[in-house]
């Protein structure tokens, strides 16, 4: 399988050429949307670019790394203004305590006025000792080391924190969504916003489940907007399903993103991080477009592993920074296409005790479930909260559901500290942690086992 790439193509040029159709592009899927009042198709053709080897990334130097976020600051319009950072929380890898630290000492004699805020979607709201580990500081060390800075969480479900910031029409989300869904949704941020001249996002770009690759703009759409945004996103991209979207660089989603984001009344700008390992491979700068379109394909090429066959059984580890199921299902995400039909995937995370701190009780009401499971009865879930389900198809991975009867593609076993009665009750498999011994999975592909010590960011994809 090779890697679904994608480009934007004008209305025009489409039909000129003959690619909307069935041209020599060999489209896997065209989606119509409009931008700035044109219309373009976004073809997915597997005759483009696929994941090269991270072994030809080089890993930046801490001289390297300074002197890029320095230059990148400097040939920004910053003199005087007041500016929001926007940054990860505390389950993407990446450098941030360093690059934040150079960032921050470039442009603080520079602004007016410098907001901080953890872009966290509906990840629940940070303590300060734990929003300050994010930056390699103690409480007692902020007003030293960032006297200027005012650190921020974004409250996703306080309605006095976000006000509305444009709209798309029916016809706009019929048009992106390739008339999966015709609605008008808000776009509502933080109104944080409407005291900046420019937001800077400083985050790491992986392959992502529901826009393809994180990063860019999705720092602000969902990172610090309303609900009703966030689920239409992430239940679009559930729809299209996870093997679909995850790792493709343009798809529907990242559209709607990019093209929610472009309606803040504030200059846009971005450092977009690639991670190897827990080191910095590449560091690039720009519009949250250009940046995040040059990260991206460096991520393809580190974050993206080929194998040369699928595997019954895969040992999925999730490190300590996927606190609960919410976060860990990551684990089970990147490692779908590569599991056989009718095998498993055991998430194993004795760490893990619960299942969503924010929407764990709504999860225990609707279970997990494939796809089909609740497009087929969606009267009687589409009052749920959208993101809610998508969670839960991308956990449950795809699979069918015929004559009231649901068949997953492959069975999902937690090996974690949550209880096995609230496994069965949200229809996952149980193993007992205790009785796993990681060192039995190693060394055993031919065999068709699968063992990842840290799951949760490289994706793995058959080859061919």
């Amino acid at each position: 399988m090779k890697a679904i790439q994608a480009r934007i193509v004008p209305f025009r040029q489409a039909h000129e050429k003959g690619i909307v159709g069935d041209g020599p592009m060999r489209v896997k899927g065209k989606w119509p949307f409009t931008l700035a009042n044109r219309t373009y198709y976004l073809l997915y053709s597997t005759a483009m670019t696929s994941p090269g080897t991270a072994a030809n990334s080089d890993i930046l130097g801490a001289a390297d790394i300074e002197e890029q976020c320095r230059s990148a600051t400097a040939a920004l319009d910053l003199d005087g203004k007041r500016v929001l950072v926007l940054v990860p929380d505390h389950t993407r890898t990446c450098p941030l305590p360093e690059v934040f630290g150079h960032v921050y000492d470039s442009i603080v004699d520079r602004v007016a006025h410098l907001d901080v805020m953890v872009a966290l979607g509906t990840h629940p709201p940070m303590t300060e000792e734990h929003m300050c580990s994010l930056f390699g500081i103690t409480p007692a060390e902020k007003a030293n080391r960032y006297p200027e800075a005012n650190f921020h969480n974004h409250m996703w479900k306080d309605p006095d924190q976000l006000t509305e910031f444009g709209r798309f029409t029916r016809e706009e989300v019929g048009e992106v969504s390739g008339g999966l869904f015709e609605m008008d949704v808000s776009v509502k941020c933080n109104r944080i916003v409407e005291e900046q001249d420019m937001v800077l996002i400083i985050g790491p770009v992986f392959p992502h489940e529901v826009v393809g690759f994180s990063g860019g703009n999705k720092y602000i759409i969902p990172g610090i907007a309303g609900q009703e945004i966030i689920d239409f996103l992430h239940w679009l991209g559930a729809v299209i399903t996870n093997p679909e979207i995850i790792g493709s660089k343009y798809t529907p989603v990242r559209a709607v993103v990019d093209k929610a984001a472009a309606f803040m009344p504030v200059e846009r700008q971005a450092l977009c991080m690639v991670v190897k390992g827990t080191e910095l491979a590449g560091l690039f700068a720009g519009t949250p477009e250009e940046a995040w379109s040059a990260a991206a394909d460096l991520s393809a090429r580190i974050h993206i592993e080929e194998r040369p066959r699928s595997y019954h059984t895969v040992l999925s580890c999730a490190p300590e920074m996927y606190d609960d199921l919410w976060t860990g299902g990551k684990c089970m995400y990147k490692i779908e296409p590569v599991v056989s039909d009718g095998g498993k995937v055991i998430i194993y995370a004795p760490h893990i005790t619960e299942i969503s701190v924010t929407h764990g009780e709504v999860i225990r009401e609707i279970g997990y479930h494939t796809r089909d499971f609740f497009r087929e009865q969606w009267d009687k879930y589409q009052g749920y909260p959208w993101g809610v389900l998508a969670h839960s198809t991308h956990v449950k991975g795809i699979g069918s559901y015929e004559d009231g009867v649901e068949k997953p593609r492959i069975d999902v076993i937690l090996a974690t500290g949550i209880p096995e009665d609230v496994c069965r009750e949200v229809n996952l498999g149980y193993m007992d942690p205790a009785t796993i011994n990681k060192a039995d999975f190693d060394g055993r592909e031919d065999e068709g086992i699968l063992c990842v010590h840290k799951a949760g960011e490289t994706l793995y994809r058959l080859r061919g």
